[in-house]
């Protein structure tokens, strides 16, 4: 078979794409991946279209795939998540959008008639899945470090008491970081005399940490969660975007259809999965090891620690929630906020302090703040 090699203006073009790709991976500070990462040992399976269709614990007719891996990679977090021990099943999915899409999916199927519940500060990401599910939803306050407000949540079920309750909490809001806690919801719900209800965790961010820090926040299925969806590309870093959702395994049967043609069961979102990325995640577990994932969970910790100190000693209100690695700060000027890449809402900007993040860096960035005499203001 002949194939032409690219022209020279194309080689041009992914030279000046790679280039691109360097120059704003250094400077990245905004948005929470990870891109401490090298995973050289895997480029071999790049040469095969890896795919794990349908249900990863159910055999399928494709064999080309990385199905028993990707079991180990669910049973990691289900055991670090604290799921009965029989009692559950997940898959690696393409992001933290597609856990929660699958955990209001499984919600929806459980109680039709739910009302789901989610903080003003929960993910864009949840209103699309929730149109897509055609859900009825309602919008709760946030307190001012961006956590859900347990008071209107519990004021606005007592209104809608005789229907099913379907709770979206954050466990790591996008802006700040901040975590509902499960164990005051649960509570609630007790209190109300609720029956039927079904609590999602999104920890896309801080869920993957959550659970290897001290005291460790009420997240997981121990406290009552139902489902908990992670992203994988952030604390863990991957080259792809990806993520895990661990649901119990009882409410999943409720959803399971056979499908004759890829020979399995297919209990996904998504169909075809990506069979790449269970192994970058796989390699990183295996690598670390709960150890080493609590020190990379601690080093993040000591360098938000670092940022908030620094900024706060040139007079910026800097601010951060407990144990959280996203500080919080007065929006610096433009050309800062795109150097650095970060994100900005409501006169506020924050940098996330991912394992790749330096003092080197904090340091750089303060620096340009204070050269740029930027407009912030002093305490």
């Amino acid at each position: 078979m002949h194939t032409n090699s690219l022209s020279t203006s194309e080689n041009q073009i992914l030279e000046k794409l790679l280039e691109e790709v360097k120059t704003n991976t250094d400077y990245f500070m905004g948005y929470p991946v990870s891109k401490d990462f090298n995973y050289t040992e895997l480029m071999p399976f790049m040469e095969y279209p890896m795919n794990n269709l349908g249900d990863p614990f159910v055999p399928s007719t494709y064999a080309v795939g990385s199905r028993e891996i990707e079991k180990e990679v669910v049973q990691f977090f289900a055991e670090l998540f604290r799921a009965e021990p029989h009692d559950w099943w997940g898959y690696v999915t393409n992001g933290g959008s597609e856990g929660n899409l699958y955990g209001l999916y499984l919600a929806r199927e459980i109680h039709p008639k739910g009302m789901v519940y989610y903080s003003e500060a929960t993910h864009y990401s949840v209103q699309k899945n929730l149109h897509l599910l055609n859900m009825s939803n309602i919008v709760i306050s946030t307190q001012d470090n961006g956590e859900i407000d347990y008071e209107d949540l519990e004021n606005t079920i007592r209104m809608n008491r005789h229907m099913p309750v379907i709770i979206m909490a954050n466990i790591g809001t996008t802006m700040t970081e901040a975590r509902d806690d499960i164990s005051k919801i649960k509570l609630i719900l007790k209190k109300l005399a609720i029956k039927h209800y079904y609590i999602h965790a999104d920890g896309a961010l801080s869920g993957s940490y959550s659970a290897l820090i001290e005291p460790r926040p009420a997240f997981d299925f121990a406290d009552g969660a139902d489902s908990i969806a992670i992203s994988g590309h952030k604390f863990i870093g991957s080259p792809m975007p990806c993520g895990v959702v661990i649901a119990k395994k009882s409410n999943r049967d409720r959803i399971a259809r056979s499908v004759a043609y890829i020979g399995s069961m297919d209990t996904t979102i998504s169909g075809s999965r990506n069979g790449h990325s269970p192994l970058f995640l796989w390699y990183t577990i295996k690598k670390l090891g709960i150890a080493g994932l609590k020190d990379r969970a601690r080093h993040c910790l000591e360098t938000a620690s670092y940022a908030e100190q620094k900024l706060k000693e040139i007079g910026i209100p800097a601010w951060r929630n407990t144990n959280a690695i996203t500080v919080n700060f007065p929006e610096p000027g433009l050309k800062i906020r795109q150097k650095w890449q970060l994100a900005a809402e409501g006169g506020w900007s924050h940098i996330i302090c991912m394992p790749n993040i330096t003092k080197t860096q904090i340091d750089q960035l303060i620096q340009e703040i204070i050269t740029s005499k930027a407009t912030i203001p002093t305490l």
